[in-house]
């Protein structure tokens, strides 16, 4: 049986068409629609239920050690309220998930893992774990408001002073309208925007509040399916799609959060380096007709080139789209591929990611 997020009753009121989603029930989409839902984000701003994600904190003497012998990425040197983003790899290289660590304090950590991944990846950690460390999961305490896309920070501005100035930090003891919550200036829409973490009790009160602070600026809610059709346009993985347990980070142009020059991390022995790659993860852009999706073949001068992770109609550009991961011979910006779709021919070229780019 499906979970339910404090917003659950949120979602019907606002006409949230609901379907299954990570053992959660969550909104694909709303009155507007995918199209409107995903245009509204990239010229003014949406907001998200995010709340099925999942956050651990991890701290003691030895949380810093653990997170740099789990994680791909250095913790070393961040400062407090500062995030990070790095994949998890298995002892094979391979990616058991990706995920943002914050900086709460010395000796403690907040990390938020994919909602499909929370128990595995707490599990793992729990396994993996050595020294002095705690790890904690709180998902079931927290939940996640999204509010993102260019006219975000303005929206936020009528409620609070306790934004975050740079991309990837947050203020940890923050008040949005008078509620505590954490602040954080990341998101998963290739915009600008904050997430909001906070006490399930006022997640209603807290969306109904930006709701009408952002009422000036056309303010929607959005689901599942404008979530996934930003991200794709920004170039954004997903795991399960991008990556997963057979699939390394650096393989799919994550290699800058995988820091070979540490001692040691899970995974590292069996991680390529750039000039080893065998294969990489592209941008496809379709000339011919039709829509690509995930988990078709890739064919190029005549033989099978490699697979889509991911695919659909981009509405801010305009053309369909996919991302797909190809024999490294086949990546370069400009090479001609066919991809099989329900046993038909969709002519497509490869493109440098992401697709969008937010203007400065």
């Amino acid at each position: 049986m499906e979970l339910k997020t404090p917003l659950y009753e949120i979602h019907l009121k606002y006409h949230g068409k609901m379907v299954p989603f990570a053992g959660y029930l969550l909104p694909i989409q709303y009155e507007e629609g995918i199209i409107k839902e995903h245009m509204a984000v990239r010229t003014r701003a949406g907001l998200f239920d995010v709340s099925h994600m999942g956050e651990i904190i991890c701290k003691g003497k030895d949380a810093l050690e653990n997170l740099n012998r789990l994680l791909t990425n250095d913790f070393t040197d961040m400062e407090i309220g500062q995030a990070r983003y790095s994949p998890m790899c298995n002892e094979h290289g391979g990616t058991v998930d990706d995920l943002i660590v914050y900086k709460k304090k010395e000796e403690e950590y907040f990390i938020v893992v994919n909602a499909s991944n929370k128990e595995k990846d707490y599990q793992w950690m729990l396994e993996h774990k050595l020294g002095e460390v705690e790890f904690e999961d709180i998902s079931d305490k927290i939940a996640q408001i999204a509010l993102q896309g260019p006219r975000s920070q303005e929206i936020l501005m009528k409620l609070t002073s306790d934004i975050p100035e740079k991309y990837y930090h947050a203020v940890f003891d923050g008040k949005v309208a008078g509620i505590p919550c954490m602040v954080s200036r990341t998101g998963y829409t290739g915009e600008d925007g904050f997430e909001l973490y906070l006490e399930n009790q006022y997640a209603e009160t807290m969306w109904e509040t930006l709701m009408e602070a952002g009422s000036e600026y056309v303010l929607i809610p959005c689901g599942l399916g404008a979530r996934d059709t930003l991200r794709l346009e920004a170039g954004m993985p997903l795991y399960g799609h991008e990556m997963n347990d057979d699939i390394n980070p650096v393989e799919i142009g994550l290699g800058f959060a995988v820091k070979m020059q540490k001692d040691d991390f899970i995974g590292k022995s069996h991680l390529p380096n750039k000039d080893s790659l065998t294969r990489k993860r592209v941008g496809l852009r379709v000339t011919g007709r039709g829509i690509i999706r995930e988990q078709e073949e890739v064919l190029a001068e005549g033989k099978k080139a490699g697979f889509t992770t991911s695919g659909t109609h981009c509405p801010y550009l305009g053309y369909p789209a996919a991302m797909a991961i190809l024999d490294k011979e086949y990546t370069a910006a400009g090479t001609k591929v066919t991809v099989i779709v329900r046993g038909r021919e969709v002519e497509a070229e490869v493109v440098t990611l992401p697709f969008y780019r937010k203007s400065k």
